[in-house]
């Protein structure tokens, strides 16, 4: 990706809502015409290796090129007698048969040495170096820390080496940070990886790479690249406030970060999945089983089973969130739906005493770039059974696997 479509994705990610994000990701300034960026171990040697093929290829094409021009040149016919006339010609010039196979051949075995000792070194992460999971699901990306932190940004230590563990729970996604010259596919049913060394602190975005549906634009998340101890301080504000977060709040969150806001909307309109306005109480038709009402024990079963009540009209296109989501999550979840999600009114933010709100940044928080919504997410669910029902997050059926 050069600068200029980088600085028009930026453009069109401005204008376009991310999956599970209060806000899309900024493409960085860069000052390099055909690269973004360069904020990894990596980006030196992947460039280079770029402007070196680039190169070759330009001399060679002019080569060609001018070659073509003077033949074209040197034996046009001057006349119609000159043309029929016909002349003897060699058959072949060994020389220069094995001028232009040998040289080619020292170009490319030196092309394949350098390429292929940067092919292992992408694929070699150092024993110690910080492992964070990644999930792909349809449309969003989430990240688990060894702290037991989860979100859906991935915020790491500058200097310090990083190795992603990628899965996918639905289709074929593909991670890809151009910054940091990275990018790996996420194949349902087994692990994939890559690693990178930060060398640059900011906020660069996560694209997926390979087309998973209706919303695979949508599926944006950033990496933040922080300094050692502002990265620690970032840890452990994250789990001071999800452990102090209001139900109802704690709620609302889990809604936007895992996902839920794709197919379940919060003003009537109907998605994938039905909306939450009004759901609470309300009699839904069942898939083969008549009707019942929505109560707090259905939202429960619906987020945990959703294939065991569906609602009529609706594609079971859900995964299970059994195991994925704490019991405090869930029991957020429910009061969220049953609340603000069913009314339409507003979440209150509930100021805690002699402090902040809790889930809003801290005034004087050390982390530099943090986001101001920056909150854990519920690790993403294994692959497991789909169904859709107005109780929790659901994915497009139209999406395929490419």
């Amino acid at each position: 990706m050069n600068t200029m479509l980088a600085r028009f994705l930026g453009g069109v990610l401005a204008a376009a809502p991310a999956g599970g994000l209060p806000d899309p990701p900024k493409v960085p300034h860069s000052n390099w015409f055909w690269m973004p960026n360069s904020a990894s171990n990596f980006a030196a040697a992947t460039d280079g290796m770029f402007d070196a093929l680039m190169w070759i290829s330009a001399v060679c094409m002019l080569g060609v090129a001018a070659a073509i021009g003077y033949f074209c040149w040197r034996y046009r016919a001057t006349s119609r007698e000159a043309n029929e006339a016909a002349e003897s010609q060699e058959d072949h010039s060994n020389a220069l048969e094995i001028t232009w196979s040998i040289i080619p051949l020292f170009v490319v075995i030196g092309v394949f040495v350098v390429g292929f000792k940067q092919f292992v070194d992408l694929r070699s992460p150092p024993r110690a170096a910080y492992e964070v999971h990644a999930t792909g699901q349809r449309w969003k990306w989430g990240f688990e820390y060894p702290e037991g932190l989860t979100h859906p940004e991935l915020h790491v230590a500058m200097g310090k080496d990083v190795r992603i563990l990628i899965q996918s729970v639905d289709v074929i996604h593909s991670l890809y940070i151009p910054e940091m010259r990275v990018k790996m596919d996420a194949v349902p049913g087994r692990y994939t990886e890559l690693w990178f060394r930060p060398t640059q602190e900011g906020t660069f975005p996560i694209y997926c790479a390979e087309y998973c549906g209706t919303s695979h634009s949508d599926m944006l998340s950033r990496v933040v690249v922080h300094s050692p101890e502002a990265f620690q301080a970032w840890v452990a504000e994250e789990i001071r406030k999800i452990e102090s977060m209001p139900l109802v709040e704690l709620g609302e969150l889990t809604y936007n970060q895992a996902g839920c806001s794709t197919c379940h909307s919060l003003d009537g309109s109907a998605k994938v999945g039905p909306s939450f306005k009004g759901v609470f109480g309300r009699q839904e038709k069942i898939f083969g089983a008549g009707t019942l009402t929505v109560d707090e024990n259905y939202i429960r079963e619906s987020i945990l089973e959703p294939q065991a009540k569906l609602v009529e009209g609706f594609p079971p296109a859900m995964p299970t969130f059994k195991g994925q989501l704490s019991d405090r999550r869930i029991l957020g979840l429910v009061e969220f739906i049953k609340g603000p999600a069913s009314t339409g009114e507003p979440v209150v933010k509930a100021a805690a005493p002699g402090g902040p709100v809790p889930g809003s940044p801290a005034p004087d928080s050390p982390v530099p770039g943090s986001p101001a919504s920056g909150s854990p997410v519920p690790a993403p669910p294994a692959p497991g059974s789909q169904g859709a029902n107005p109780a929790a997050p659901s994915a497009d059926p139209k999406g395929g696997q490419q």
